[in-house]
C-alpha cells in the first residue's frame, strides 16, 4: 500500500479520534459546571451555619490586600476561598484565604 493510500485510509479514524475528542469537551464542561454548583452550594450552607465568613468580608480582605477588580472567586475545601484580583497595573494575582478566619493565606501572581 502506497504512502497516499495509507493516508486516505487514515483520514476516517482521525475524524472519528476528533469527534469523539469533541464529545468529551462537553462532558467535562458539563462535570466543571455541576462542580463549580456543588462549591457554591457547599459555601452557601456553610455561610448560614455560621462556619465561614460571607463572601462580602471575604471580598473585603482580599481587596484590601490587593487592590483592584474582582475577576474571579472559588470556593475551595478546607475551607479556603482563592480570589483573582485584576490590579491597576494590569496584573492578575490571586489572594488565597481561610474562610473561617478570613487570614490571607497567601498572595501570588496569576
Amino acid at each position: 500500500m502506497t504512502t497516499r493510500r495509507k493516508l486516505i485510509a487514515l483520514i476516517p479514524a482521525l475524524a472519528l479520534g476528533a469527534t469523539l475528542a469533541h464529545a468529551g469537551d462537553g462532558r467535562d464542561k458539563d462535570a466543571e459546571k455541576a462542580r463549580k454548583k456543588q462549591a457554591q452550594q457547599e459555601a452557601f450552607a456553610a455561610m448560614q451555619r455560621g462556619e465561614i465568613l460571607p463572601l462580602t468580608k471575604i471580598l473585603a480582605i482580599a481587596q484590601a490586600k490587593v487592590p483592584g477588580d474582582v475577576v474571579e472567586v472559588e470556593f475551595k475545601g478546607g475551607p479556603v476561598y482563592e480570589i483573582k484580583v485584576l490590579t491597576a497595573s494590569g496584573r492578575v494575582r490571586e489572594v488565597v484565604l481561610n474562610a473561617r478566619s478570613g487570614d490571607v493565606i497567601k498572595v501570588e501572581d496569576e
